[in-house]
């Protein structure tokens, strides 16, 4: 699977479960912070993603 597309994936499913917690008020009233966390941390995964995916292919062509 390629790297780009799981993070992809995974930030679709983040952002339809966010969604959903605040448009049906499961879990209670989510405060700015913890949106603000949940942000980041997506940020972060799509970032290492990024790099990670860059590193892989970069190495992957040293071989023979």
């Amino acid at each position: 699977m390629d790297t780009m597309y799981l993070a992809a994936s995974y930030l679709r499913m983040r952002a339809r479960s966010l969604g959903q917690t605040v448009f049906r008020n499961v879990a209670g009233a989510l405060t700015l912070e913890w949106i603000v966390i949940a942000v980041l941390l997506v940020a972060a995964a799509g970032i290492g993603a990024g790099l990670l995916d860059k590193a892989i292919r970069g190495e992957a062509k040293k071989l023979p």
